[in-house]
């Protein structure tokens, strides 16, 4: 693939961001997926293999089906210890917008200096140097293109997290943004001994006995339109703790509305602990569920997106139902 200037340019101002500090703080977004995780050990790698010390840091709870991932064990959940440093160097990988980096932001030093490494076309540029391309499959696209323009081969660990990130935010090789770009770069990994039908398996096709009753109690939710154009699941409160699910149980489950034969765009809502409902949306191609996501403050991908809304849940539902409906006109 030949790449454009303006992002060659991006990559060589990451790859200057990178230069001029030692040590860094490496984040990804709340609530981390595939991607998310994938991207911010292939930086953690990247960025030993170029001499320098980093911090990998998340919000929260990490999901558990990833722990084969290279330095997933040295990602801090900042819930449970949170570092007293500040930092004055910071990678954000795959965050839509700055707040989704979430309380994490409290590490960052006063004159922290941000590069924000993202494929999400709502991306608003938050960094003080930028590597955006909305049109890659996924973040860790990105970092491919980083690391071979750093001129630093690929081993097994960084080959299978970038393999994973790829794998995750395409649904198995599945979704739309499965361009001959990513089966180039996924051939090349797997060329590397990446084991990619065992992370098939472990990441699209097992799920824990948990999440089956999670899916089983939203399934008997399930609802659509009248023109079943729509359609929808949510999760109640406790739920995750009647069923003994974690976060990670949730992911996947918006798309057994979305494939119904007929449905244009499927919804995940989940009430909060706080009381907001959060919601997950998904699209055929009719709608762009990334506009309609930032006009309730959220944002994301034309087919797949997310945003907070203010409780209670049916009130949640009905007006985002309803925004989508409008936009399905």
């Amino acid at each position: 693939m030949t790449m454009q200037v303006g992002y060659l340019e991006q990559l060589d101002d990451a790859l200057a961001f990178i230069d001029r500090a030692d040590s860094f703080l490496v984040v990804s977004h709340v609530q981390p997926d595939g991607d998310a995780i994938s991207s911010t050990v292939a930086v953690g790698w990247l960025l030993r293999k170029l001499g320098k010390t980093a911090v990998l840091i998340n919000e929260g709870e990490l999901p558990s089906r990833l722990s084969y991932l290279h330095l997933f064990d040295e990602i801090v959940n900042y819930k449970q210890a949170a570092p007293v440093q500040k930092y004055d160097a910071v990678i954000a990988v795959d965050c839509a917008d700055f707040k989704r980096i979430g309380e994490v932001s409290d590490c960052f030093a006063p004159d922290a200096k941000l590069l924000n490494i993202d494929h999400h076309p709502t991306n608003n540029a938050f960094g003080a140097a930028n590597v955006i391309r909305p049109g890659a499959a996924a973040t860790v696209e990105i970092l491919y293109d980083l690391i071979e323009r750093a001129g630093i081969a690929l081993d097994l660990d960084s080959a299978t997290a970038i393999y994973t990130g790829l794998l995750t935010d395409t649904g198995g090789f599945r979704y739309s943004n499965t361009s001959a770009r990513v089966m180039e770069i996924a051939s090349r990994l797997l060329a590397t001994g990446v084991p990619g039908s065992e992370l098939a398996d472990r990441l699209l096709e097992k799920m824990t006995m948990a999440k089956l009753k999670l899916l089983k109690l939203s399934l008997n939710r399930l609802t659509f339109t009248d023109n079943q154009e729509i359609g929808w699941v949510y999760i109640a409160k406790n739920d995750l703790q009647n069923t003994n699910a974690v976060p990670e149980d949730l992911e996947g489950i918006v798309n057994y509305a979305l494939n119904v034969d007929g449905v244009q765009v499927g919804i995940l809502f989940k009430e909060t602990e706080d009381g907001t409902v959060k919601a997950s949306l998904r699209s055929a191609g009719k709608a762009n569920v990334a506009e309609i996501a930032q006009s309730f403050g959220g944002g994301g991908h034309v087919r797949a997106a997310g945003c907070r809304l203010d409780g209670p849940l049916t009130d949640a539902t009905a007006r985002l139902v309803e925004a989508v409906r409008k936009a399905l006109i």
